[in-house]
């Protein structure tokens, strides 16, 4: 493999990339010398080249819409989004770890805290859960009025926009935390599910050997101003997937542990009929201009 001073190819390249954007000409030099390194290490034939090609273009062609991106599921199977949310969102120790948000995020319906956000079949099947907790700061002071968007797959493994027995809009909810951070809704037990296998990405994983499986979650989505965004999970532990999720998208902080509540007390409490499952998880946002400590 040539080093950069030694290929005239890639001087000639590089010399071309001088815009007014800085950034921009940073970013795309380094694109450029790591494709061409890429290129002398692997030596690809025309036609593994021209096959590339081709993957990409059906991606975007045929694979990416208002209710999927297939490059968003490709960056996330590749682990680049969990390594570029890494180098985007360190923090205090006592913030609530970030992670992906996939490729299943779509505007989520206003909901009033407390609200069962499963309108669908699996609200008769499934095993009832309360999910609630407080936005804090990462001083545990509250952040009232915060905005929660939280989005799941349903029993099945099944986001709305894949399932035609579910209404859009069902298990996702946008909710106003309470003058104490607090929030709180009723939902079914999400499952672990496989990530969409028809399409490239699908293809790409069977190539390689890996499983396409996501253990059980729910996305969470936090904004408040004075605040910098926080994307990220909540999964539930015991699921035999924590320990190979095929986004690289799993973190200690993030694994809850369900308790079972069957109690006259417990029912009245969170306005449920019968037995369920409680889950509790604050979430900690950074605020606006952190900068770690040298």
């Amino acid at each position: 493999m040539h080093a950069p001073d030694d290929d005239p190819l890639l001087r000639q390249v590089l010399r071309g990339v001088n815009g007014p954007d800085e950034r921009l000409n940073e970013v795309v030099s380094s694109l450029i010398t790591h494709l061409h390194a890429f290129v002398a290490e692997v030596r690809p034939t025309e036609r593994e080249w021209l096959t590339g090609l081709g993957f990409l273009a059906e991606t975007g062609q045929r694979w990416c819409g208002p209710h999927r991106d297939e490059f968003i599921l490709l960056s996330d199977m590749l682990g680049l989004t969990t390594a570029v949310d890494d180098v985007n969102h360190s923090g205090p120790g006592t913030m609530t770890p970030s992670s992906v948000q996939g490729p299943f995020h779509s505007p989520a319906p206003p909901r009033e805290l407390g609200d069962w956000i499963s309108h669908g079949p699996e609200r008769e099947r499934g095993t009832p859960v309360v999910v609630h907790g407080r936005v804090l700061d990462c001083d545990g002071a509250p952040v009232p009025g915060a905005l929660v968007d939280v989005w799941q797959a349903n029993d099945t493994g099944l986001y709305d926009s894949q399932d035609d027995t579910q209404d859009l809009g069902n298990l996702r909810a946008l909710l106003t935390a309470g003058p104490d951070g607090g929030y709180w809704f009723r939902t079914v037990r999400p499952s672990s599910y496989p990530v969409p296998t028809d399409g490239t990405v699908g293809r790409l994983l069977k190539a390689i050997g890996r499983h396409p499986m996501r253990p059980a979650h729910v996305h969470v989505k936090v904004t408040s101003p004075g605040h910098r965004p926080l994307t990220t999970h909540v999964f539930l532990a015991g699921d035999p997937y924590l320990d190979s999720d095929a986004a690289f998208a799993v973190k200690p902080e993030l694994i809850c542990h369900p308790v079972r509540r069957d109690s006259a007390d417990d029912r009245r409490r969170w306005e449920m009929d019968g037995p369920f499952e409680e889950i509790e998880f604050d979430l900690r946002m950074v605020p606006l201009g952190w900068t770690e400590e040298r």
